[in-house]
């Protein structure tokens, strides 16, 4: 087996950051998504690649694990290598380390397909490119593997039509803007995870850890996402996200999110996101509050899945 190689080296920025004073997911996204470009030189399918057929790696689905804060002004570099290789894509690992410590902040699971940059048509990869991803081949480390999702194939793609007959919240709506989206005009893979993340106050807002008064030192913060990308939206499209409760357990929950085209009705990705309760002065998890547990327990919606 391979070593890891270098994708990325950065480091957080003070805009980079949100309301919980850490690094938000979306830049952690952002900063894994430019790792594919590195890769695709290694793999000889890099910007020139991109620039003479017409084509370039995307990610079809994530797994993504948040294992340590990061607050600005913290250095980091990104190491990755590769689990497997079919046809049409590879399984990918990627890990972001703080400069610093050496201590590992957040891991990434991606399934790559070579897509059409216009159509985002799916395309086989290309023989060299195959061949190449073997010199990069790692096996999963523990660190990185799935732990409070279960990793099963996707559901058939859900409608808002069904969303709004299960009761799902509406926790986000908006049009996509230029700066959310690439060259060709579709939406940025880290903007998937960073709606998600810009309707969890909304969600806050339905439960008791909303209260600020009675809960000020309460919050929580994102474990682990799984998100499947399902049909590209595009520069003008209305998003909006529908929200569910999957499961509550002593100290974390599982929300379910299906983000749809307003206009179409048809689903752009879906995605599961582990939460956990955090005392905010402490930076620690703590059990979910009883009036916290009572609120959520009565969001849960059964059979939610990604």
């Amino acid at each position: 087996m391979a070593e890891m190689i270098e994708l990325v080296r950065n480091s957080v920025q003070t805009w980079e950051t949100d309301g919980m004073g850490h690094m938000n997911v979306q830049f952690y996204v952002e900063k894994a998504v430019q790792g594919l470009s590195t890769l695709g030189v290694h793999l000889g399918v890099g910007p020139r690649h991109a620039e003479a057929e017409g084509a370039r790696l995307y990610v079809r689905d994530h797994h993504i694990r948040f294992l340590r804060e990061q607050h600005a002004g913290a250095p980091f570099f990104i190491r990755g290598g590769v689990l497997s290789v079919h046809d049409f894509g590879l399984r990918f690992y990627q890990e972001m380390v703080n400069t610093s410590s050496d201590v590992v902040a957040a891991s990434f699971i991606s399934e790559i397909e070579m897509q059409d940059r216009d159509s985002r048509e799916t395309l086989p990869l290309p023989a060299k490119a195959r061949a190449a991803a073997k010199d990069f081949l790692i096996e999963l480390p523990a660190r990185g593997a799935p732990r409070g999702l279960e990793i099963t194939k996707p559901r058939s793609a859900p409608t808002l039509a069904e969303a709004e007959r299960l009761g799902m919240i509406q926790t986000f709506a908006g049009e996509l803007a230029p700066t959310q989206c690439d060259a060709q005009g579709f939406m940025l893979a880290q903007r998937h995870i960073g709606s998600l993340s810009d309707a969890i106050p909304n969600l806050l807002a339905k439960t008791a850890m909303g209260d600020r008064v009675k809960h000020p030192d309460v919050g929580g913060a994102a474990l682990e996402y799984r998100i499947v990308y399902r049909k590209p939206a595009r520069l003008g499209d209305v998003i909006t996200v529908r929200t569910g409760l999957k499961h509550v357990g002593e100290k974390t929950y599982i929300w379910v999110h299906w983000m749809f085209n307003l206009e179409t009705g048809q689903v752009i990705a879906t995605a599961e996101a582990v939460a956990v309760t955090m005392d905010m002065r402490l930076r620690k998890t703590i059990p979910i509050p009883a009036d916290i547990r009572a609120t959520l327990e009565s969001l849960l919606i059964e059979g939610l899945h990604v």
